[in-house]
């Protein structure tokens, strides 16, 4: 006898993730960054209401919002922008969830992706990096672009993501500010 189906039923809410694995979305909760997958991998997991300073110290926070204009629905730069640019350059390794007709899971978006939190982290900050040296390379002061390169050469990604998460106590799925 056949099954009558629920709209929102679990056969509905199903998300393949980039390993091929599939979950239901209801699974992730809002201080998850990390889910452990059955395929034995950890995989990053981000919500729009994670802030940019998972990432970033609150002041690049401010100057990225500050410098940066967003020609969308959001009102200003975080963290569906900062998944946009991974999403753009990792198509085929993070998965997004559109959530915004299900008031059960408390984001709208969700991304998870094929890498853990502390890789996903460090590509955040490659990339934000990225989009700094070509912000400014089309700055008029040559001096300003010496200073950012000479610092760049002195910035180590991985450094900076170890120090950052010791500070911010990123060690599990319960992360959480100090």
């Amino acid at each position: 006898m056949t099954t009558p189906r629920v709209p929102g039923s679990t056969d509905d809410r199903r998300l393949e993730l980039p390993c091929g694995e599939s979950i239901d979305p209801h699974v992730i909760d809002l201080g998850m960054r990390e889910y452990t997958c059955d395929c034995g991998s950890n995989h990053a997991v981000v919500t729009d209401v994670h802030p940019p300073s998972r990432f970033f110290p609150e002041s690049l926070v401010v100057v990225l919002q500050e410098a940066i204009d967003t020609d969308d629905e959001f009102e200003e730069f975080g963290m569906p922008h900062l998944m946009g640019v991974v999403l753009e350059e990792f198509p085929e390794q993070v998965v997004t969830h559109d959530a915004s007709d299900d008031g059960a899971v408390g984001y709208t978006l969700l991304w998870i992706t094929d890498f853990d939190a502390r890789r996903l982290h460090e590509i955040v900050v490659e990339l934000v990096v990225e989009l700094m040296d070509h912000a400014i390379s089309h700055a008029d002061d040559d001096d300003a672009i010496s200073e950012f390169e000479a610092q760049m050469l002195e910035f180590d990604v991985g450094e900076f993501v170890e120090q950052y998460r010791a500070q911010r106590n990123f060690e599990s799925e319960h992360d959480g500010a100090l």
